[in-house]
Parts: C-alpha cells; sequence; structure tokens
C-alpha cells in the first residue's frame, strides 16, 4: 500500500488533504458524466450503457469467500483481517436499464481454451487479477507458473483449459526508473522516460489473445520527465531548478504511445482499457484519511475530485483518438472498461485498516494507515470481471 501511494502530491486546488471531510466537500469538481460516444457506440450497439448505473441490494451475497479462495493477498483479505461489517459483500451492479450477469467461470474459461490473457499495470490490475484467479477457481484451480522476484509480476495457469492469465507490473506503463522501496520510502524523484514504452509488456505483447491496461494513481508521485533521454521537467518538484511538466500533458502522451503501439501493431489482441480508479480517502490523504463508510454513495452524494476527472478525461480522448485511428473495420478489438461510476460510488468497499491483521486487538483506538484505494475481496472489484465478460462473451 504505502509503495503505491507515496509522494503522491497535491496537484490541483481540489486535491487538498480534507477534500474528503463530508460527501460533498469537492464541490469544485464537474458533475456532469463523460461519455465516451464513440468507443462506446462501437462497443455495446444497442445495448444499454454497461457503466452507468447504480448499486443496488443483493441478499445472495459474493460469488465466492475469503476462505474458499487462496488467492486472495493479505492487505486486500479484510475479513481474515477482521473487518467488523459484512454490509459491503452484498451489494450489486445495476446499470440502469439492463443487467449484467454474474460471472460464469465454466463459460469463460470454455471460451478462453488455449487463450493467454495479460493485465497490464500497477498495483490497482494485481488487485483486479486476484479477483479474476478466484472467480475462474470456483470452476478450475489456478495453478502459479511464474512470479517475479517481489511477486508483483505473475502468472497462472489453468491446466485443463491450456488457458494463461499473466499479471505484468508496470506502474507507470513506460521505462522508469523508481527509487522507492516497498513502504514508500524515496531516495530520489522517480525518472520516467515519457516517449519509451516499458519493454516488460511490449516485448511480451504478442503472446497475448487479450489485453487489460490501465493507467493509475502512480502518475501522482513526484517525477522527473525525459524525452530523447533529456529531462524536459519535473512534475512537482519545488526544490528543484526545473520546469513543471502537467499531469495533462505527462498522461496525454503516455496514453498516447500505449495506443500507437497498439493500433500500429501487426498483432491484434483483444485490447481493453480499464479506466482511472478514484480513491476514498476522507479527512486526509494516503497517510492520514480514512474511509470507514458502510454503504454505497448514492448518485451525486459524492462526485469524486477535480484530478479524478482530470485524468478520466484524459483517458477518454486518447481512446476516442486510438478508435478513430483503427477505423470502423479494425476497432472491434479495442474495449473500454469505464470502471470509474461503479467505483467511485463503493467508499464502503476498501480494506481500511484492515489492511493488516486485526489492528486495533491491541488498543482499539490506535493509529493505522488506511487502505482507501485497493479494494476487499470478494465482492466490489469482482463486478469488473462480470463487465469484462460481458464485453466480450455478451454477444
Amino acid at each position: 500500500m504505502k509503495a503505491e501511494r507515496a509522494s503522491m502530491v497535491p496537484t490541483l486546488k481540489s486535491r487538498s488533504s480534507n477534500r474528503l471531510g463530508s460527501p460533498l466537500t469537492d464541490s469544485a469538481a464537474p458533475v456532469t458524466e463523460v461519455v465516451v460516444e464513440d468507443g462506446e457506440a462501437s462497443q455495446q450497439g444497442d445495448k444499454c450503457d454497461l457503466f452507468t448505473g447504480e448499486w443496488i441490494p443483493n441478499p445472495s451475497g459474493p460469488a465466492y469467500t475469503n476462505a474458499s479462495c487462496r488467492f486472495i493477498e493479505s492487505p486486500q483479505n479484510c475479513l481474515k483481517n477482521g473487518h467488523p461489517d459484512t454490509g459491503y459483500l452484498f451489494w450489486r451492479w445495476k446499470p440502469h436499464g439492463c443487467d449484467v450477469p454474474t460471472f460464469n467461470a465454466e463459460k469463460f474459461l470454455n471460451a478462453m481454451r488455449n487463450k493467454s490473457w495479460a493485465l497490464i499495470g500497477d498495483s490497482i490490475l494485481r488487485n483486479h487479477a486476484q479477483s479474476l484467479i478466484c472467480l475462474l477457481s470456483k470452476a478450475e484451480e489456478a495453478v502459479e507458473v511464474y512470479h517475479a522476484d517481489q511477486y508483483k509480476s505473475r502468472r497462472w495457469l489453468f491446466p485443463s483449459h491450456n488457458f494463461t492469465v499473466s499479471l505484468i507490473w508496470t506502474p507507470f506503463l513506460i521505462k522508469a526508473e523508481i527509487f522507492e522501496n516497498d513502504d514508500g520510502e524515496s531516495k530520489s524523484e522517480n525518472r520516467l522516460h515519457i516517449d519509451t514504452l516499458d519493454k516488460k509488456w511490449t516485448s511480451q505483447y504478442n503472446n497475448f489473445d487479450y489485453v487489460v491496461i490501465s493507467g493509475g494513481q502512480w502518475f501522482l508521485k513526484t517525477a522527473i520527465y525525459m524525452e530523447n533521454n533529456t529531462v524536459i521537467g519535473c512534475h512537482y518538484c519545488p526544490k528543484l531548478n526545473m520546469s513543471e511538466v502537467s499531469l495533462e500533458y505527462a498522461y496525454g502522451r503516455i496514453l498516447n504511445y500505449v495506443y500507437n503501439f497498439v493500433t500500429t501493431s501487426g498483432h491484434k489482441p483483444v485490447v481493453i482499457y480499464r479506466t482511472w480508479t478514484p480513491d476514498h480517502f476522507e479527512y486526509g490523504e494516503w497517510f492520514s484519511g480514512v474511509c470507514n463508510r458502510t454503504v454505497p454513495y448514492k448518485m451525486g452524494e459524492f462526485n469524486g475530485s477535480n484530478v479524478d476527472h482530470v485524468m478520466r478525461k484524459i483517458e477518454l480522448e486518447e481512446f476516442r483518438r486510438a478508435v478513430a485511428a483503427e477505423g470502423s473495420e479494425t476497432v472491434a478489438h479495442l474495449k473500454l472498461l469505464d470502471t470509474y461510476q461503479l467505483s467511485w460510488l463503493r467508499p464502503d468497499a476498501h480494506p481500511g485498516p484492515y489492511r493488516k491483521f486485526h489492528p486495533f486487538d491491541k488498543d482499539k483506538n490506535a493509529k493505522v494507515q488506511n487502505d482507501c484505494l485497493h479494494w476487499g475481496l470478494p465482492r466490489a472489484i469482482d463486478t469488473w470481471n462480470d463487465l469484462i465478460m460481458e464485453l466480450i462473451l455478451g454477444e
């Protein structure tokens, strides 16, 4: 958790330390929805918008439990860590005008026989991968066949279907020199080569039939940006004599390079881009904020921060450009997984202080760091996989 949030600094006025002091504190954030008219229409045809709706009660609960799935990592295993409330388990996503079927592991595995998937991004993608593996393991137990030294990148095999799922940890998607340890302590500013994609994923790209890609909150960190191996400036480096590189410029350029790689590659896997995931830190930021709500927000109760809207807007603009570049005949392999709205409505679904094992056993008033960015398993994040299955198999 610390490594994912350290050095994140306020870059827009709304990103103040108490911006979530109440559900409507961030009044400067725009409340209108940003819709990818071309992208979504090309994907869904006459179907309703899967990504606009509400969370409704679901008495049947999740598809698996924290006890039945051995692939849940400790920081996301809220119930094992002593989370006292189970209400967050009993909600399901209901788009306006339609339903999203729950994930069918047997159907998915049969459709993916002899196929290979990759999830490319940061620890939120790792969180997402845990959910997918847990859901699939209801039909066939996954076998881990590879892991990197720090277990950030992994690969699983479902032997009887010859189906593999790879997790590739690359928090910036580009070549990056990261000077942080796992506790988020930095000895220097990260250096990002804005014009060079990370070979950890591009070198394997031709091996995959389906690819899920996302950017994330690492882009809010202090970083020195480089192009052509030359420093062009820095994002939030007040102590350094460097030009400021805006998030808008850097994130847009990086996603443009990602999509250019995808659209010009001779290999055409199904590429699913997952949109920005908001956090829910209240009364502070990653090091001091909390997330102790027990029910989802209703529409209009909370609308995200300015930086959330800025980053998502950049993603949607770059997705539109990629769709236009591909043309109508080949664009079917580009999909948008717009989890933004359904995620911002779930402040109750994070581990909070229960990222650690029974944090209040010794002292009920202990001050502990909260995780209000990642998602507890099972439940809310499982919906992302419900939506993926509908996107690729619903037709």
